[in-house]
């Protein structure tokens, strides 16, 4: 056996960087992490593939998985079955989750609006919810937003018993709009509008959130159990997740790169690009909200997924289901240490501004 002494572990050391290569970590090793998405490789979940690849997890000592999911609920059923010690998944199914008693927690908050809706196209004569009386509405009954349609119908005033729900597969929902066999669809537009307006669908939305009923989009989450026992791998994790959405926010274009990168069967499709592209202009702009900008990327109003969860219980959780302790429910402990400049703010709100058009 060949001895190495010091010196040439410098040598070693300075010639990784020279070539650009990471010199080797001696002495201490990343620990490894396992994280699943909530869906396809889309604008929700793009910081992901940033924060592994651009390094930031690394930095902060992880070496982090990341597989990609088949929908919120299952990721946060893996996540709570302890498959993933980390996922993402849309907040209200997570709330839906932890209320039927699944040891799950929300721990950093990675976009602020669900963008449930009403999907139109934009030569439709829709322009307020009214005018969906008497008009064909495909959804799909598993859909996160489906159960809040009969909320939103009384808040937004109008008569849902004279609308026609026309029950589609999510699979085949979107297409039936563009192909006209529907005048609307409910749906989430951060999927739905990504899909169809980088394909040619000239689509735009009418949210929920406009009527007053507003739910937070997707989270980060974990077991309750690893936060009391392993807050520093918690905080570590969240920390470059942040830092991925501070990046994906101020260098977008170099964002979109890596990302499509990461995936080529997105980047070798026709429309792959211009769909990432308008998946993450609609994911940026739902993070320039006064929470993110007063205390910091990933913190919650609390206030807000406290009503949120209610909602949720009442409408979707189904019996038996109780609103779990807030404190239990989502925790701030691991955000809010990353934050926007103001210039990094200005940068942001100049590159989401075309993508109003779809939610106004």
């Amino acid at each position: 056996m060949t001895s190495v002494s010091r010196r040439d572990v410098l040598k070693l050391a300075g010639a990784c960087g020279a070539t650009g290569l990471g010199a080797p970590a001696i002495g201490q090793g990343l620990t490894k992490v396992t994280f699943t998405t909530s869906w396809i490789p889309e604008g929700p979940n793009l910081f992901a593939y940033i924060a592994r690849d651009k390094g930031f997890w690394r930095k902060h000592g992880l070496d982090v998985s990341v597989a990609r999911g088949s929908g919120s609920g299952g990721a946060a059923q893996a996540v709570g079955a302890g498959s993933f010690m980390f996922g993402m998944g849309a907040t209200p199914t997570v709330m839906a989750q932890a209320a039927r008693g699944l040891p799950i927690m929300c721990i950093g908050q990675l976009n602020y609006d669900a963008l449930m809706g009403v999907g139109v196209l934009s030569s439709s004569k829709i322009t307020t919810p009214k005018d969906l009386e008497g008009k064909k509405v495909g959804a799909s009954v598993g859909s996160g937003e489906y159960p809040f349609l009969p909320l939103y119908a009384e808040r937004a005033g109008f008569d849902l018993s004279k609308v026609q729900i026309v029950q589609l597969d999510s699979k085949v929902r979107d297409r039936s709009l563009t192909e006209k066999l529907v005048d609307a669809v409910s749906a989430f537009g951060s999927s739905t509008i990504p899909a169809l307006a980088s394909t040619g669908g000239d689509v735009r939305f009418l949210l929920f959130k406009a009527a007053g009923l507003e739910f937070y989009g997707q989270s980060l989450t974990t077991q309750p159990a690893r936060v009391s026992g392993e807050a520093n791998l918690c905080q570590a994790f969240v920390n470059g997740a942040m830092e991925a959405i501070r990046f994906i926010m101020t260098e977008p274009d170099e964002a979109l790169a890596l990302f499509l990168k990461a995936n080529d069967e997105v980047a070798m499709t026709s429309s792959g690009k211009e769909y990432a592209r308008i998946g993450l202009g609609l994911t940026n702009l739902s993070n320039l909200v006064p929470e993110v900008l007063q205390n910091g990327l990933g913190w919650a109003d609390l206030g807000k997924v406290r009503a949120q969860a209610d909602l949720v219980v009442k409408y979707a959780a189904g019996q038996g289901a109780k609103v779990p302790e807030i404190g239990t429910l989502f925790t701030n402990q691991f955000s809010g240490k990353i934050k926007l400049s103001e210039a990094e703010v200005a940068t942001a709100r100049r590159w989401v501004e075309p993508f109003r058009k779809y939610v106004a």
